[in-house]
């Protein structure tokens, strides 16, 4: 079946993460957003606040990043950024899981950050009257081999978050449709998979969404958008 643009739209997270962008240039984001009905807006924590704003009665989602773009912090700073993040209005929060110590094998780590962010997002929730608050766990797949990627999704998957994440868009490569269909063959139906970094033509997401992701990470989303409706007219 013939992906429809509406479908197309609710999947892409309208994300700007460039480290000059201006209020004005979140402020055109959300424009955009709403507009085209995107699922989320992506920015830094910063911009919560003024996003939140922004979207409120819309049917657009404000997502933010922690530990971005190499998840270097402490667990600790983790949790409460995270934490943070929610009780200043984000709906979804993304974090990148601690890449030196998956590489170094300290396994233990990896598995008990994701889940004390999980549930300290899942607690922050309820305490501040928000409904459920997506978790995203970006892994940067390109530093990872396959045995290390399986070993993500099952320790993503038992600390309980909602997606993972292929790439933040700042390493040496993005998201692949191998990648893709790696995670989406090792995790459960109800953990959904985000493909990002490299997304910037409308074949670029429909490859992702057949390869098997729920939602495309893209600074080029309304270019996706005006490429996809014109090869429809």
């Amino acid at each position: 079946m013939a992906l429809r643009i509406e479908e197309l739209a609710k999947t892409i997270d309208h994300t700007l993460l460039q480290p000059d962008a201006t209020r004005a240039d979140v402020e055109r984001l959300c424009e955009e957003a709403r507009q085209h009905h995107f699922a989320a807006v992506c920015i830094y924590p910063y911009y919560v606040p003024l996003a939140a704003t922004l979207l409120k009665s819309h049917d657009v989602k404000v997502s933010t990043v922690i530990s971005f773009p190499f998840g270097g912090d402490t667990t600790r700073t983790k949790v409460r950024a995270a934490e943070n993040a929610v009780g200043i209005g984000a709906d979804e929060v993304e974090f990148v899981i601690n890449i030196g110590a998956m590489l170094s094998g300290n396994f233990r780590l990896v598995r008990d950050e994701i889940a004390a962010v999980v549930r300290a997002v899942r607690m922050k929730s309820v305490n501040v009257g928000k409904g459920l608050v997506l978790v995203k766990v970006i892994l940067e797949t390109t530093y990872f081999d396959k045995k290390l990627k399986k070993l993500a999704c099952k320790m993503i998957e038992d600390g309980g978050a909602d997606f993972v994440k292929t790439s933040t868009g700042y390493g040496p490569e993005g998201a692949t449709v191998a990648d893709v269909e790696l995670l989406r063959d090792e995790l459960s139906e109800n953990i959904g998979v985000k493909a990002a970094g490299g997304i910037r033509t409308a074949e670029d997401a429909e490859t992702m969404i057949n390869a098997g992701a729920a939602r495309l990470g893209t600074s080029h989303a309304v270019e996706i958008m005006n490429e996809f409706a014109e090869h429809r007219e």
